[in-house]
């Protein structure tokens, strides 16, 4: 019988000062990048149609809705965008420098929103206008991601990774929080009248306070550990984009499969819910968000417990168990929701959140650990943009047409679970041993010499050659 030799146990970590900088820092940028991403997914459940999609809402209503749902989907076409461009920048000029572009990008792109002119006032031109904003928000959350996933991650001990990678991970639900707060607020606050003249413009102009505090945190923190390792080896780091695609094309496609049926089932608690309740049910606009504040306290808990306990039991088992819970979950919770009734409804969502925290808790930690760090950015957020796509960004969309054409709410439960299914099946072929690897630098130095031994320095009198790390000459 072999014999096994058990881990030495790891000692009890203490978290550092700088460690509680880097964790608020991806906290407060993630919660106001995921607070302007959320705000227009709410005002296109509830209003958007009306001020910028006139001609296809005066046609027909459901068609405008269909429409507004459509602008929200567009954006997420340019996330890989936003992730290839951040991510060759995050790769080799570093993670905070790209984190503050996109918190700045984000940030213009939702306060011109709040300004721009309806049909109304400018004709086709406003909604030309807004799917171009809508492209530039787009384009800054592909980027956002995957440089806070990995300052927190990179920061964290390698026995903490999940709990670290949990931060950013709750952005989203802290961002879904703030932004149904603040429709909430208004929709309670003003008349119908008012709301729809002017005060849904309001939380989008809220968005420059939000990024001024967030860069002043922002500035704050220090450079990944892992990127000053890599820019210490600068020569071996120069193409990562290049070497991503040549080298870690299959966990790019895994990453993406894996995140796809999360952000879909998120974006029907985001957004879809709230429509479908006012629209579909006859409840009011207070109702649903209630409901979808109730659904954003249930994703911020089980997200964080997700990534606490991924730590335990490992990324891989986090994950499956949440997806079975979706998939079990997705067509039963239709019964619940139709019957109008607010503790149902939001007992309903909140059920759904239980199974979207293992699912998106660990997601940080797991994609860190997929990737080497030469091209760790650019994988992770390139791996993140295209699951949005296949995921979230026509979900909405999506599940409005499969009740116009069918009239079942039940058919979308179906597409949610047979999407969970794939993202279940996807994340059973990650390795299993890349949970608490190395995620510095060593096995790009050792690459690199392995690819150009004619650069390497014989080793100095008297130390190890088997444990020296080689020397690269410089030219």
């Amino acid at each position: 019988m072999a014999s096994t030799t058990s881990a030495p146990a790891q000692p009890a970590h203490t978290m550092t000062r700088e460690e509680r900088k880097v964790l608020a820092g991806t906290l407060v940028g993630t919660t106001i990048e995921w607070y302007d991403f959320f705000i227009y997914a709410q005002a296109a459940a509830f209003i958007l149609a009306t001020h910028f999609f006139n001609p296809a809402g005066e046609q027909n209503a459901t068609l405008g809705q269909i429409v507004a749902w459509a602008s929200l989907g567009i954006s997420f076409l340019f996330r890989p965008l936003g992730a290839i461009v951040a991510g060759h920048i995050g790769d080799k000029y570093g993670r905070k420098i790209t984190l503050v572009m996109t918190l700045f990008g984000m940030g213009a792109a939702t306060t011109l929103i709040g300004l721009l002119p309806t049909y109304e006032q400018i004709g086709i031109a406003a909604p030309i206008i807004l799917l171009v904003l809508r492209i530039l928000q787009g384009f800054s959350a592909g980027g956002e991601w995957g440089g806070a996933a990995l300052m927190s991650v990179e920061h964290a001990p390698a026995n903490k990774r999940g709990f670290f990678g949990a931060y950013p991970q709750i952005g989203v639900p802290l961002g879904v929080l703030m932004a149904t707060l603040f429709m909430f607020g208004l929709s309670t606050i003003l008349t119908p009248e008012q709301f729809e003249a002017w005060g849904w413009r309001v939380p989008f102009l809220f968005s420059i306070v939000l990024i001024f505090v967030g860069w002043l945190i922002r500035r704050s923190v220090d450079e990944s550990p892992v990127f000053l390792e890599m820019r210490q080896r600068a020569k071996e780091s120069s193409a990562p984009l290049g070497q991503l695609f040549r080298t870690n094309s299959p966990q790019v496609i895994l990453a993406a499969l894996i995140f796809a049926a999360n952000n879909a089932a998120g974006y029907l608690v985001i957004a879809f819910f709230a429509s479908y309740g006012t629209k579909a049910l006859g409840m009011s606009r207070p109702e649903t968000l209630i409901a979808t504040l109730v659904g954003g306290v249930g994703w911020l808990i089980f997200t964080m417990f997700g990534g606490w306990i991924s730590d335990k039991i490992g990324r891989k088992l986090t994950f499956q168990v949440g997806y079975g819970i979706i998939i079990l979950w997705a067509i039963p919770m239709w019964w619940m929701l139709n019957t109008a009734s607010l503790p149902l409804f939001a007992a309903a969502i909140f059920i759904l959140t239980i199974g979207l925290g293992p699912s998106y808790g660990p997601q940080s930690a797991m994609y860190a650990e997929m990737f080497p760090a030469r091209v760790r950015y650019s994988g992770v957020s390139i791996g993140y943009a295209l699951g949005s796509i296949i995921g979230g960004a026509f979900a909405p969309m999506i599940a409005q047409l499969l009740l116009n054409r069918t009239g079942a709410a039940w058919t979308i439960g179906l597409y949610i679970s047979l999407i969970s299914l794939v993202s279940f099946i996807a994340v059973s072929f990650v390795k299993k041993s890349d949970q608490g690897k190395d995620l510095h630098v060593a096995e790009v130095h050792q690459e690199y010499v392995r690819e150009h031994p004619d650069e390497i320095v014989p080793p100095v009198a008297g130390e190890p050659e088997t444990t020296a790390p080689a020397r690269i000459r410089r030219h």
